[in-house]
């Protein structure tokens, strides 16, 4: 029987930097686009000609349209040039630092305060989208039910301090959550001459009256 060839996979570090320099111009490009013209009136074509690549460069390195909106959301969620997973940012890290829930829940209002004024209206061009884009849709839908699990990994952090009321399961505790970080909760937080500071200082009230025994919430 003859023996079989083993093939080795060959990876090029400078290939590599060279594709991950092609995914920050064209994210960087559709994020310059989104937030000045709004997602409507953008094009892939317009994001590839500021990107200075093609149209099926823009498609192999990040995706379309909807993915394309939907990273640019998570790099305003993570506040710098590149969209990470939620445990990789860095106010998550400084919540599970926290040790009791208030704290917790103090550095997360306080995030939500500096993040959601850029987050909202892109999440809000999503939803519009996805009223007439099937594609879009589905991006949105998945957004809004990872958006539910990452409040369910909250609510079993929170519980594990001991400070959440017993009577709340952690379903009932990241539903509260989730409610309250929607672009819709934020718009109405935020209405007339209220601040983001305004609606931090409101979702962390609310949610140290509602979700946390009598004794800490005092």
């Amino acid at each position: 029987m003859p023996d079989q060839v083993k093939t080795r996979s060959y990876r090029s570090p400078r290939r590599e930097e060279q594709a991950a320099t092609t995914r920050a111009a064209v994210l960087d490009a559709a994020r310059t686009r989104f937030t000045s013209v709004g997602y409507a009136a953008t094009t892939v074509a317009d994001i590839a000609r500021d990107a200075g690549v093609s149209v099926d460069t823009v498609y192999a390195s990040v995706g379309r349209k909807p993915e394309l909106l939907l990273c640019v959301h998570d790099m305003a969620l993570a506040g710098g040039e590149a969209p990470v997973p939620a445990t990789d940012r860095d106010y998550v890290g400084a919540m599970r630092q926290a040790p009791t829930a208030a704290e917790k829940l103090t550095v997360y209002a306080h995030a939500l305060a500096e993040r959601l004024p850029h987050v909202v209206p892109l999440g809000e061009a999503m939803e519009r989208a996805a009223e007439d884009d099937a594609a879009c849709r589905a991006v949105w839908e998945g957004l809004q039910a990872r958006r539910l699990a990452n409040m369910r990994h909250l609510a079993a952090e929170l519980r594990e301090t001991g400070d959440l009321r017993d009577d709340l399961t952690d379903d009932d505790v990241a539903h509260r959550l989730w409610i309250a970080n929607s672009p819709a909760y934020y718009r109405l937080a935020t209405a007339g001459d209220r601040t983001p500071g305004d609606y931090a200082a409101h979702v962390l009230d609310t949610w140290l009256r509602t979700l946390l025994r009598r004794q800490v919430a005092d």
